[in-house]
């Protein structure tokens, strides 16, 4: 039963992806994965200004295993 609720809180890629395309530019992936302050940033920031939007769209895969990784920890 633990191995199911621990399968239950791990981050999806293409939930990530989603929720970067739609609503990217207030941060809510950031949200998602964990990162508070940088979602809160991009709110303000817009993005940093879409930089860090076209950032994630590279980098987002390793920051959702960075993510499932301190779940598993």
């Amino acid at each position: 039963m633990t191995s199911s609720a621990t399968q239950a809180q791990q981050k999806s890629v293409g939930t990530a992806y989603l929720l970067w395309f739609f609503f990217g530019i207030i941060g809510v992936h950031q949200f998602y994965l964990g990162k508070t302050g940088r979602g809160v940033s991009y709110i303000f920031t817009l993005g940093w200004l879409w930089i860090g939007l076209i950032i994630d769209l590279f980098t987002l895969p390793k920051q959702v295993q960075e993510a499932n990784a301190k779940l598993g920890a």
